[in-house]
């Protein structure tokens, strides 16, 4: 009992640490699992672990392979949980380098991790593709982590990005595929055998997944399963796709829980927001968890196997010529700069799916007695501790080393996808501003994207969003909801984040009334809320310039909107097309220099 709440506890303070630090989860849960696993055998007074995973005489968790059942579910669910992720209009919009990526690019590491194992460590042949399928995956929960905080194009943070999300099950199929090889293979790779249960994992894995998937959304949709059973009967049909797909085809399991993920993330679902939050959850406790108990399973003379030159070798090999290589090749052709290559060659972080496949194939093979199988788990791990203690300490300088690091955040994050939102986003995109809006009125999300915006269906309230990598050229921040307390939570959270540059806010109606108090993040002017705006937005949905000749020409258009509730300032245009947003306390507020533009919604007026 103490050893299972210890790694429950232990589990959660790795994942504090990883919050508080900006830090891949995994790396607190591996360090802490290894430091209760096979380091504690050299300070402890009997020489055992603090926490030994198998069952072994009086100690241990799991008798027999009981830990690796609990392995095999406990990945099911996690796959399923990012296949749920995975939405098929977001990967048509991803372009050729990260089809490319997840293609050639998975091509070149699969063979030249493979060829590299086996001739510096002497593998076979078998287990070297192995290794090399379980190193393919980077993964969204490795690299978000790791770029959070660094400033960088769009084009690069979503290259890295969707790379992480899509390669993770390829990287798994692969792995399952390699592993079936083997286990069915009798020596040889390629056997008729071999070829017959690849089928076969293939057919089951993909009926299986897309037919529990459309019968699960079709007892939802029709209100067969109560509201408050929806999450637990989802998981249990989850488990139960996995056993009884790997009961049909030995290993399929992990392709049926993927592709059962990817069918319902990309139907209509009414409560799928609600299940892919569960699942989430339930994914953070499985993992911290999983990675205590994969790393205390491993042994002194495991750790002492990989414990010399040829190691930093292999290391060396894939992370600063394998990686590189595969990225320049898909990349080919691509509008991304050199320096934007080389940094995308230089993070990829491997993560959860690797670890966590590795270290139950190599169990399994090794139990088997398949020779050099002892050699696949510490690989693993190796490097993804490698790689990401590698990017959590470098990327950040090297970003700024080659330049590809933003000195300046130049883009406006909306809160709110409102009509009058979607037309300042409209006028900010014209004028070259990466503009992305938010909201969690999918309404209002689909007719922003309709209009060519950027639009994002997300909860402000939940954490979700600082671990969005596409946002972090976000330099401004303006909140135009409908609802004031919306608008200053918004402010309060991720001003920092969002809005080093400016942060900014509708006034609400009491603010409106008195003037002489306007918030310092007041936006556009202290006589417009949200409803003046959307009034003046219905009536006259357009945005206007108009040439500004002075400080009192300034002043004098400013007196005229504050008169007329269908005139709204909201920006200054420089000559060089630069735009500076409008505080409420706009009398106090002018523009630099002669050439600059007044910018308004609503009716169109002129001054002599």
């Amino acid at each position: 009992m103490l050893e299972l709440a210890g790694i429950i506890i232990l589990g959660i303070i790795a994942q504090w640490v990883a919050w508080r630090f900006k830090l891949p989860a995994i790396l607190p849960l591996i360090l802490i699992g290894l430091l209760v696993g096979p380091i504690a055998t050299l300070y402890t007074e009997d020489g055992t672990k603090l926490i030994e995973p198998i069952w072994n005489g009086e100690k241990g968790l799991f008798p027999g392979e009981g830990l690796y059942y609990f392995v095999s579910l406990a990945i099911s669910i996690i796959l399923f949980e990012g296949g749920l992720t995975l939405k098929r209009s977001e990967i048509k919009n991803v372009g050729p380098v990260i089809t490319k990526l997840i293609t050639l690019g998975s091509l070149v590491t699969f063979f030249g991790a493979g060829i590299a194992a086996h001739y510096i460590f002497g593998l076979s042949w078998q287990i070297s593709f192995l290794f090399s399928a379980l190193i393919i995956v980077t993964g969204p929960t490795v690299i978000t982590p790791i770029l959070r905080n660094i400033p960088l194009k769009k084009d690069v943070s979503a290259v890295l990005k969707w790379e992480g999300i899509l390669i993770d099950p390829i990287g798994a199929l692969a792995a399952v595929l390699v592993f079936e090889f083997i286990s069915v293979g009798e020596g040889s790779a390629f056997t008729q055998t071999a070829l017959i249960e690849f089928g076969k994992i293939l057919l089951f894995g993909t009926t299986f997944g897309f037919t529990f998937a459309h019968a699960l959304a079709f007892a939802i949709k029709k209100n067969f399963i109560p509201h408050y059973l929806m999450n637990v009967v989802s998981l249990s049909v989850v488990l139960l796709v996995f056993v009884e797909s790997d009961v049909f085809a030995h290993e399929s399991g992990l392709l049926a829980v993927v592709v059962m993920g990817m069918v319902l993330g990309n139907m209509n679902l009414p409560n799928l927001k609600e299940l892919l939050y569960f699942k989430e959850s339930l994914s953070v406790l499985l993992i911290s968890i999983l990675f205590i108990l994969l790393a205390a399973n491993i042994n002194i003379s495991d750790m002492m196997l990989i414990f010399n030159w040829n190691t930093a070798i292999l290391f060396a090999v894939i992370v600063f010529i394998i990686r590189p290589l595969g990225v320049f090749l898909s990349t080919k052709g691509s509008g991304l700069k050199l320096n934007e290559k080389l940094f995308i060659g230089w993070v990829g972080p491997r993560g959860i799916v690797a670890a966590g496949i590795a270290s139950l194939f190599g169990s399994k093979l090794l139990a088997k007695g398949e020779p050099g199988a002892e050699y696949i788990t510490p690989l693993v791990f190796m490097i993804v501790l490698g790689t990401v203690l590698l990017n959590a300490t470098t990327a950040r300088a090297f970003a700024k080393m080659i330049g590809v690091f933003l000195t300046k955040s130049e883009g406006i994050l909306i809160i709110g996808a409102s009509k009058v939102s979607r037309l300042i986003g409209n006028y900010l995109k014209k004028n070259n501003r990466h503009v992305v809006l938010i909201d969690n009125n999918d309404s209002n999300v689909e007719k922003a994207k309709k209009t060519g915006l950027e639009a994002m269906s997300a909860n402000i309230f939940a954490d979700s969003l600082t671990d969005n990598i596409e946002l972090n050229d976000m330099g401004y921040l303006m909140a135009l909801t409908g609802n004031s307390d919306i608008n200053k939570f918004a402010i309060d959270k991720f001003k920092n984040q969002f809005g080093e540059n400016g942060a900014f806010r509708l006034v609400n109606s009491e603010e409106m009334n008195d003037p002489e108090n306007n918030p310092v993040e007041g936006l556009f002017s202290h006589k417009d809320d949200f409803i003046k705006l959307m009034d003046a937005v219905r009536k006259y949905p357009a945005i206007h310039e108009i040439d500004l000749r002075d400080k009192k020409h300034y002043d004098s258009l400013i007196d005229i909107t504050l008169k007329d509730n269908d005139i709204i300032p909201v920006f200054t245009k420089s000559p060089s097309g630069s735009i500076e947003i409008i505080p409420a306390n706009s009398k106090d507020f002018a523009p630099n220099g002669d050439g600059h533009k007044l910018v308004y919604l609503g009716k169109m007026f002129d001054i002599d």
